[in-house]
């Protein structure tokens, strides 16, 4: 991958934070700093950083993909509330063996996402 500028501010963007920001949340972070990289650019660098594994992509269905800094196996709760997305622990060693019950075929990763009310949104309702 060749070195440019745009990219290591967007890729320094991920990695500051812990919030799962869309592709719109990092132009709108780097953008006073950068004043020439449009829309388009952090999206393709976003998607080849995804694509590369440095960065992990989020899908949350019916919303903007988000970008994670951690690249580990783990989950995702998406507040159907606030519409944060939060990390989740997972055991991956629980995830291998339910699909080994059920199949004899080689899964090579997972996504697992969960949907429902963060604790902040689930207290308020509460």
């Amino acid at each position: 991958m060749r070195y440019s500028r745009q990219r290591e501010l967007i890729l320094q963007q991920v990695q500051s934070r812990c919030d799962h920001p869309t592709a719109d949340d990092i132009y709108t972070a780097v953008r006073d700093e950068s004043p020439g990289l449009s829309l388009g650019t952090v999206y393709r660098n976003l998607n080849d950083l995804a694509q590369r594994g440095v960065i992990l992509r989020v899908t949350v269905p019916g919303q903007a993909d988000r970008f994670d800094r951690t690249t580990h196996p783990h989950g995702h709760l998406c507040c159907r509330g606030c519409g944060r997305v939060l990390d989740v622990p997972v055991e991956p060693q629980a995830i291998e063996q339910l699909w080994r019950q059920h199949t004899a075929a080689q899964v090579e990763g997972y996504a697992l996402t969960l949907y429902g009310l963060c604790a902040e949104c689930a207290a308020a309702t509460a």
